[in-house]
């Protein structure tokens, strides 16, 4: 099996070609050469069997054999005495035990002609005549059949092979034009590359598996052009906002060494540093938990607890901040609700919706978690403006921002973080505006 598997598809199928049509030329000849034996046996038999009643018919009349003696022709009394015979044949060519039958029934049998290896088919049976019962033989030479069979297994003999030669030739052909098709889209595809995008395999006329198959593999192309285009695109907007706080970083270590300092000046100048440094690291946390997404690789421990508990840690998290800028922070959780998540993600994807409620809306916050349909909703709604129509489709995609001129405050991953860890744990992330501001909520298996 390791050696043919190792030959090529065409070579494969031909050798299977090829057993197949053997096993059927070699049943097609046997069921040749058996027929034409029971054929020939049968039209030997009718022979004598009218032979036979010819033979008959003159001995009850009491005629010698006459013409009807030429070839194999015995009479014999129930004694096995031969009373008449063809020339040669003074001895009975039955038994005794076939004598005995064949005075009761008929009886065919093979046999040897004596003085002679020629084959003959005979038949005996009994007769009743005036004068006493007697046994008709006649018989018939096989030589005429043996040569009919010898011809036949010569000819399969020498037929046989050279139609299963050309048999499977033409299935090699056959299989060379069905696998034509699947050579061009080999080379073709050993001509794609990330240089020139939409470049497809070429299809078959045909809508056979072939086709499907090419058809299937175009999708995937497709597939792996647009993955490839979120790389190169999720590349290019990290590196664009790993740079800004970078280069606010560099300005501002370059200014504190420019000339000498106060104690105070360079204090304000580490300060703002710290937080550069502080957004960098934040950055870079984000973009490996959205690099994890996209492999699908982000984990999650999941442990059934108290949505009132988890909603209660992001409003502690955040009270100060809120209180800072004279935001009310609400809590209201329906009683007995409980959730099965991971909570460090759960309040990281909390968290950053109410940092994004900070940020961009207005008035109270509410923090709010509600059962529907078997599913448990955790809110996050504020009294600002609510978010601009054209920015609700892309909300949740990375480096996307409602407003481009607040891109200084953020790198537009805060959604896109929040519907990953809703993915992460089989749910989804929805936003909307609602009267009076913007609300976005997970909606998790409970």
């Amino acid at each position: 099996m390791g050696l043919l598997a190792r030959l090529p598809i065409r070579l494969r199928v031909t050798l299977a070609f090829a057993v197949a049509m053997a096993i059927v030329l070699a049943a097609t000849g046997l069921f040749l050469y058996f027929r034409l034996g029971s054929a020939l046996d049968r039209t030997i038999d009718q022979s004598l069997r009218a032979r036979a009643t010819d033979v008959s018919a003159l001995v009850r009349q009491g005629n010698s054999l006459g013409r009807k003696g030429d070839g194999i022709t015995q009479v014999l009394d129930p004694s096995g005495a031969v009373l008449a015979a063809s020339p040669g044949l003074g001895r009975p060519l039955l038994t005794s035990e076939e004598i005995s039958r064949a005075s009761r029934e008929a009886v065919t049998i093979e046999r040897s002609l004596p003085n002679s290896d020629e084959a003959a088919r005979i038949l005996a049976r009994p007769l009743d005549t005036q004068r006493g019962p007697r046994i008709v033989v006649v018989g018939a030479s096989l030589e005429q059949r043996g040569d009919a069979l010898e011809n036949l297994f010569v000819a399969l003999l020498i037929g046989g092979p050279l139609a299963l030669l050309l048999a499977s030739l033409a299935g090699y052909g056959l299989a060379a034009a069905a696998l034509r098709p699947v050579e061009s889209m080999r080379r073709e595809a050993e001509a794609v590359s990330a240089a020139e995008p939409g470049r497809r395999l070429p299809l078959p006329p045909a809508r056979d598996e072939i086709s499907r198959l090419g058809e299937t593999l175009n999708v995937m192309l497709g597939r792996l052009e647009s993955a490839l285009a979120r790389e190169r695109r999720f590349v290019s907007d990290a590196s664009h906002e790993l740079r800004t706080p970078l280069s606010a970083l560099r300005t501002e270590l370059e200014l504190a060494l420019r000339r000498e300092r106060t104690p105070e000046e360079l204090e304000a100048a580490l300060r703002s540093a710290a937080e550069e440094t502080d957004r960098l690291s934040q950055l870079a946390e984000d973009l490996l938990v959205l690099a994890r997404a996209e492999g699908g690789k982000l984990p999650v421990r999941l442990e059934q607890l108290s949505a009132r508990e988890v909603l209660d840690g992001v409003r502690e998290r955040y009270a100060r901040r809120a209180a800072d800028v004279q935001r009310p922070l609400e809590l209201r959780v329906e009683d007995g609700l409980s959730i099965s998540v991971d909570r460090l993600r759960v309040e990281q994807a909390l968290g950053n919706l109410v940092e994004n409620a900070l940020r961009h809306g207005g008035g109270t916050i509410l923090l709010e978690a509600r059962g529907v349909d078997g599913r448990v909703e955790l809110h996050v709604q504020d009294e600002g403006a609510g978010f601009a129509p054209d920015f609700i489709a892309d909300a949740f995609k990375p480096f996307s921002r409602g407003d481009p001129a607040r891109s200084s405050h953020g790198a537009g991953l805060g959604l896109a973080i929040v519907d990953v860890i809703a993915r992460a744990h089989g749910g989804t992330v929805h936003v909307a505006n609602v009267d009076g501001g913007a609300d976005v909520w997970l909606e998790l298996p409970r």
